[in-house]
């Protein structure tokens, strides 16, 4: 299972990577400004939980017997699909029936992240 994160964590950064040169050189003319906000939010908050899933992995791997570390990956997982894809989405297609599912992504990040604090309450 760590494996799956780790993997995942660094697949997600560097997409995020790409998307960030993506939206600095060739969107950045085709996008209007709010669009390339939301796009370059969206890139942001999935480059830093792509990392964390990283460090999450780790977790996973080192206290393979809390299983509270996955649910904390699979929480960054989902807002890092909920959260930046429907910017993402937004910012391309301006439909705004995406708007309403980014706030579930940032409760996915959010949750991961008090869930993350106990996780480590319990193994520290």
């Amino acid at each position: 299972m760590s494996r799956f994160f780790l993997m995942t964590g660094a697949v997600a950064a560097g997409i995020a990577v790409m998307l960030g040169a993506l939206g600095a050189h060739a969107l950045r003319t085709k996008l209007d400004e709010n669009s390339l906000n939301a796009f370059n939010t969206a890139v942001q908050y999935q480059m830093i939980h792509a990392l964390a899933l990283l460090l999450v992995g780790l977790m996973i791997y080192l206290f393979p017997a809390n299983s509270l570390f996955k649910y904390v990956a699979a929480l960054f997982v989902a807002g890092i699909l909920f959260f930046s894809g429907s910017l993402y989405a937004l910012a391309f297609t301006q439909i705004k029936i995406f708007g309403p599912i980014t706030p579930i992504g940032g409760l996915a990040f959010i949750t991961g992240w008090l869930l993350l604090a106990y996780a480590f309450y319990r193994v520290v």
